[in-house]
């Protein structure tokens, strides 16, 4: 075989950003929206359409898909991944959009390094432990960990 591959470079491009945003590249990051004064780490990808809110650290190795919308004064560690595809059919969505689901997480919450988001809605004043996986909404403030992930203790 000798066909040519179909290549895409990694790059900044068609980004919204803030004021004060500082990136280490090489990061892919493409129609997204990065508030004032964040950070976004080496070897991150953050994709069409995700927002991600003033001061909110997004560290290395991290996946935003899209559809996810990230508060403001957040904290995502490194390797945290977002998924939008919950394999509703069975299998992947293979592209097909209207199967995806949007996650929304809420203003001052950390996620641990090596979490796995699925698309849920996570209150403001939230801490996700390093390796957690999240499967279901969360309404409450307070720490959680594990997987899937429950509630450690209450807001102090």
């Amino acid at each position: 075989m000798s066909g040519k591959p179909q290549v895409h470079q990694v790059g900044v491009r068609d980004v919204k950003f803030g004021q004060r945003v500082k990136l280490v590249e090489p990061c892919n990051l493409y129609g997204c929206e990065i508030a004032d004064d964040c950070f976004v780490g080496p070897f991150t990808e953050i994709q069409t359409g995700a927002v991600i809110g003033a001061r909110t650290r997004v560290q290395s190795h991290a996946f935003v898909c899209e559809l996810v919308s990230i508060g403001e004064d957040c904290f995502i560690g490194h390797g945290v991944m977002f998924i939008n595809d919950t394999f509703s059919t069975g299998g992947p969505a293979r592209g097909r959009r209207e199967l995806w689901r949007a996650t929304k997480i809420g203003n001052r919450v950390s996620i641990g390094s090596n979490a796995t988001i699925m698309p849920v809605s996570i209150a403001d004043d939230v801490v996700i432990g390093a390796g957690a996986v999240v499967t279901k909404d969360i309404t409450e403030p307070g720490s959680y960990a594990g997987n899937p992930v429950r509630r450690l203790k209450g807001k102090t």
